[in-house]
């Protein structure tokens, strides 16, 4: 037996919650460029980590953390990727000299994916 479809309101905040999701997982790929950029190893040295750091958290996001993951995990695991993915990129806007943007990021993370595990796990 399906699940009862969601009231329109509540349809509306969750599809609006989905869409933040994506912007939050493609800001947090663009901040962790950003700080390898800011490495001071010379122009060629800095590239390698504005390459490497979002590559591999979205290797990582890919296989374990997307809802179409390669890999099906519990989600307790699927959290723990998420905060690993989104913590980095908090540090690293932590780390460019950003704080308040930095907590603002990560508060922003937490209610967003507080709010999609709360639907995912309901419906």
């Amino acid at each position: 037996m399906s699940p009862a479809p969601l009231p329109p309101a509540v349809r509306a905040v969750f599809l609006t919650n989905e869409v933040l999701a994506l912007l939050l997982e493609l800001l947090s790929l663009g901040l962790l460029a950003w700080w390898g950029l800011t490495r001071d190893i010379g122009w060629a040295g800095s590239l390698l980590p504005a390459v490497a750091a979002p590559l591999g958290a979205a290797l990582v996001w890919g296989l374990f953390a997307a809802p179409k993951a390669r890999y099906a995990i519990p989600h307790a695991a699927r959290l723990g990727v998420k905060a690993v993915v989104f913590g980095a990129a908090a540090l690293a806007l932590l780390g460019i000299g950003h704080r308040w943007p930095a907590v603002w990021f990560a508060v922003a993370v937490l209610d967003n994916t507080a709010l999609a595990s709360y639907y995912r796990t309901r419906s």
